[in-house]
Order: C-alpha cells, then sequence, then structure tokens
C-alpha cells in the first residue's frame, strides 16, 4: 500500500514547476564592464549569462532605470565568427553530422560579401541558403513551439533579420532554426506553397553568425538585440540590457550599473559510484542535480562539456517501482535519452555525456558528477 502511495505522489509531479538552477543580481554600483566582471567573479560566479527568453523575462530589475552591463562581449575580429541558431538549444554543424543535419548552403555559399559582413541568412529556390546583409529587409519565416500549426510565411510587412526575429518571438516562438525544423514536412510545404502566389522572394531564416561571446565561457548562442539599435560599431564591443529588456552595446570602459549571477550546479571533478556521488553532495552541497526541462537542460550541458568523462546525474532506475525517478521524488517527464538508451535495468543510474545526451550506466561505475548547490 505504501508503494501504491509513493507512485501516485510521484505521477503527480510531472505538472509544470519552476526551479532555477542559477540566480541573477542587480548590483546598482557603476564600474566599466571589466570591474563589473571582476566584481561578479569575486561575490558571485560571473557576469549574467542569458541563454534565453525565460531568463530575459528574469532580468529586468523594477530599480533599472539606466543601462547595464551583461556578460556578453565582442572578440571583434572579424575573421572569427560563428554561426548559430537563432532558437536556444539549436547547434549548427558546419559540415554533415549525420542523416538530416547537413547545412543547405547554395553552390559557392557562404561568401561573406566579399567585405566579411554578410552575417544573415535567407532560403531561395529549391531551399537553399544565401548569405546576406543583415539590414537588408525579406520576408521571413516565424517557428511555433505550441499550436497545431509549427510554420508561418509572413508576407508583410518586410523587416531586416533582427526585426523580423523580434517579431517572431514577440508574435510565435523565434525565426525557424535547426536542420530539424527547415527539413520537416510541414515547413517544406509552406515554403513551396508561398512563391505560387507571390514570385520567389527571399525568405529569413534564423540562421546569424557573430563575434560575441560570453564571459563565463558557455556557448549560448541566444541573443536579444534591439532592432533598433547600432551593435556593429568596433568600439563597442561590450553588451547591455536597457530598460526595455532588449540588448546594446556600449564602449567598456564607460561606467555602467550591471547584473551578475550566481550558479547553482557545479561539477565535482572527483570519480565515484553513483551512491558516492549523491552522499558526497547531500554532506557538502544539495544534491545530485535533477532535470525536469529544457531550460535545465541546456545549462547542465555547458557544464558537463568541462569535463572529459560522463557526470552522473541525480537520475537512477528503480524496479521495485519499474520506473526512472529523480533523487527530488519526481518522475523523469522531461527527458533527453540517446537512442534506445531508457530501457529498463536494475542497478543503473543516469549520466550525461558531453554530447548533452543521456546515457544508462551501472551506477558502481566511477564518474564526475554535478551537484545541485
Amino acid at each position: 500500500m505504501q508503494w501504491i502511495q509513493f507512485v501516485l505522489i510521484l505521477m503527480g509531479q510531472c505538472s509544470f514547476f519552476t526551479c532555477h538552477l542559477y540566480e541573477y543580481h542587480f548590483i546598482p554600483e557603476r564600474k566599466t564592464w571589466d570591474e563589473a566582471q571582476r566584481y561578479c567573479r569575486e561575490n558571485y560566479t560571473d557576469l549574467a549569462t542569458v541563454s534565453d527568453m525565460r531568463d530575459v523575462e528574469r532580468l529586468p530589475n523594477s530599480s533599472q532605470t539606466t543601462d547595464a552591463w551583461i556578460g556578453l562581449r565582442s572578440i571583434n575580429e572579424r575573421d572569427i565568427k560563428e554561426w548559430h541558431w537563432s532558437l536556444p538549444g539549436e547547434k549548427y554543424y558546419p559540415t554533415e553530422c549525420g542523416p538530416g543535419c547537413k547545412p543547405e548552403w547554395a553552390p559557392n555559399q557562404p561568401n561573406n560579401g566579399g567585405d566579411n559582413s554578410e552575417n544573415c541568412v535567407v532560403i531561395r529556390s529549391l531551399r537553399k541558403w544565401h548569405d546576406v546583409y543583415c539590414p537588408e529587409k525579406h520576408k521571413f519565416i516565424c517557428y511555433n513551439e505550441t499550436g497545431q500549426e509549427k510554420y508561418f510565411v509572413i508576407d508583410e510587412p518586410e523587416l531586416n533579420w533582427l526585426q523580423a526575429q523580434s517579431y517572431c518571438r514577440e508574435h510565435h516562438t523565434d525565426l525557424v532554426s535547426g536542420i530539424t525544423q527547415i527539413n520537416s514536412t510541414e515547413f517544406n510545404k509552406r515554403v513551396d506553397e508561398f512563391p505560387d502566389h507571390h514570385g520567389s522572394p527571399d525568405l529569413w531564416i534564423g540562421l546569424f553568425r557573430d563575434t560575441w561571446s560570453w564571459s563565463d565561457g558557455k556557448n549560448f548562442s541566444f541573443r536579444h538585440w534591439d532592432p533598433d539599435s547600432s551593435k556593429d560599431e568596433a568600439t563597442k564591443t561590450c553588451a547591455m540590457i536597457k530598460p526595455n529588456g532588449k540588448w546594446s552595446s556600449d564602449i567598456c570602459t564607460k561606467e555602467k550599473h550591471f547584473y551578475c549571477y550566481d550558479d547553482k550546479v557545479i561539477l565535482i571533478k572527483e570519480k565515484k559510484t553513483w551512491d558516492e556521488a549523491l552522499t558526497y553532495c547531500r554532506e557538502k552541497h544539495r544534491d545530485l542535480v535533477s532535470i525536469t526541462d529544457r531550460h535545465q537542460q541546456r545549462w547542465v550541458q555547458e557544464t558537463a562539456k568541462m569535463t572529459d568523462t560522463p557526470v552522473w546525474l541525480g537520475m537512477r532506475y528503480t524496479c521495485t517501482l519499474d520506473l526512472w525517478f529523480w533523487v527530488n521524488d519526481r518522475l523523469v517527464c522531461f527527458n533527453n535519452w540517446a537512442q534506445d538508451q531508457m530501457d529498463e535495468q536494475c542497478g543503473m543510474a543516469g549520466v550525461m555525456e558531453r554530447d548533452g545526451k543521456w546515457y544508462k550506466k551501472a551506477d558502481n561505475e566511477k564518474f564526475h558528477f554535478i551537484c545541485a548547490k
């Protein structure tokens, strides 16, 4: 009877709840970007890293009426740029990485326009990609994470890339992003239908490249630039959040308020069994880390990349109840299992590899692990 009650309690815990793996702190002191970075590293973890729109909504402070530094900075080297997708969590692969994830560049693309400034991408005839200047105005395709329809071709108004991104985030989820979306049947149907009535227009997709990187070294591609602000001036290489929540950039030596963040997960580079890792985390921190949504998954997988072994997560399989569960007593509702890895097997616990996928391992093997603080 007690086991039945426990299962019923667990099964009621797949409902949405919010648990942040890091906290933001608004610092009302005025400092240069470098001084702010030093202050955050001494008192918290680092200058604020922002991974998606949920973070954007957490950042603005009621007392913030001026610009405030965040942890994004441009290396300002025009030849060193990386391609990113606008939608958080989508990774760009420059070469073929397996079935269905090869870039669809047109012949001789990307060509950078001769002056290395074609940093945004449109889709043209035969659904091939072309790099073009971001200030150009085009029609575009939005992706909607919820609802029956997923893809929307926006005919009017024609907007530049940043404006199109802002429109999609306000009215849908984001600009269409990632090979999976672009290869989907519904997406191709939308693109194929559109020229029948409108000629053969260029359509913005959510691929862009830039020289910006985060102070803490995390590889989040999320950007939230204000379409009406210039971020391309060579001297303005530090990012700030404006009172309206959008981002702009300024000269790094100017003094501004700033945001720090305090990380609530920590990578322990000691090899232990799952039980030993659990005991360590509970004695010295709070617990082995649990992951209950995509937002937390992105944060933890950035931490997991900092070691060369798999890392234990707070997830274990119980033969008694015949299910996977987290050490915080929640069922595994959200999951990121690698293929054929979630099969039930006694004596197994969950690890994350550097690819961010989850794998089952015998709980007496020894790996590094991640604690929640």
